[in-house]
């Protein structure tokens, strides 16, 4: 917690030192106003950092940053969270140019119907670099959701990988400045995937370390001996570790014995 406190006070600091420079250097320019917390690993959750495809008008101001930062530090690396930014782009819309809040995935999105009136779902996904997952969220958000920025075709409520969109130019509110809500990840769903994974890695963990103490060990006395060792931080299936031994086989860590099957021995 006070790693995370003295990083948003730095933060801060840095953005002010980052304003100083821009105003020392008039030939850089970011070409937008940009806010950059800069945080350090280990402090905050840890978060997928996607090789996110920004639109030109953004590359040139990270770039910028980036040469800001190196002035001040050699040895630190930036690693950009695309997923966790907000940009306040202007929609110009026939009735009235409107401010739209909205994050940088959905942005990125928008900005590509600078260049283009209408796009297939799978040219947003391949010049966005996004997953599937992803690129539905964003496209939800803009098409079917309460505020219709992009026309969707076929006119449903669900994204699909056949769909094309256009800019909605006729599109209005009464409010001049609206922001457009991204769904977030099924969180559940993800937690569960990440708690399997790591069960994975301790069972694959648990076989190793006792095939390499043992060497040879029957079946039922493998599992019995994995189910003991992880019980002080989960109760395994038994399945699951069957799954865990066959996948051991074939990346060569165990072998089964010739003559009977449910002996296994372990390979150095």
């Amino acid at each position: 917690m006070e790693g995370m406190v003295t990083d948003l006070t730095l933060a801060k600091e840095n953005q002010s030192h980052f304003e100083e420079y821009l105003s020392n250097n008039s030939n850089v320019s970011p070409g937008i106003d940009l806010t950059v917390t800069v945080l350090t690993t280990g402090f905050w959750p840890s978060y997928k950092s996607f090789d996110l495809n920004l639109p030109a008008e953004m590359v040139k101001c990270v770039e910028v940053f980036r040469e800001f930062y190196q002035t001040k530090t050699k040895h630190r690396k930036l690693t950009w969270i695309y997923s966790l930014g907000t940009c306040n782009i202007n929609g110009k819309f026939e009735p009235k140019t409107m401010e739209l809040i909205v994050t940088t995935y959905q942005a990125s999105a928008l900005l590509l119907f600078n260049l283009s009136d209408r796009l297939s779902y799978q040219e947003i996904m391949s010049q966005l670099n996004l997953s599937d997952d992803d690129v539905v969220r964003l496209l939800h958000s803009l098409s079917c959701a309460k505020y219709k920025i992009l026309i969707k075709e076929p006119n449903t409520k669900t994204i699909s990988p056949t769909d094309y969109f256009e800019f909605n130019s006729k599109f209005t509110d009464k409010m001049r400045r609206i922001k457009i809500p991204l769904p977030p990840v099924d969180e559940k769903k993800k937690v569960i995937e990440d708690v399997d994974k790591d069960r994975r890695y301790a069972i694959d963990a648990s076989i190793v370390r006792i095939m390499k103490s043992r060497k040879v060990l029957g079946y039922q006395q493998l599992v019995m001996e994995c189910v003991e060792q992880l019980g002080r931080m989960f109760k395994p299936d038994v399945k699951a570790i069957k799954k865990r031994i066959e996948d051991l086989i074939t990346r060569d860590y165990l072998e089964r014995d010739k003559e009977n099957p449910n002996l296994f021995r372990y390979l150095a």
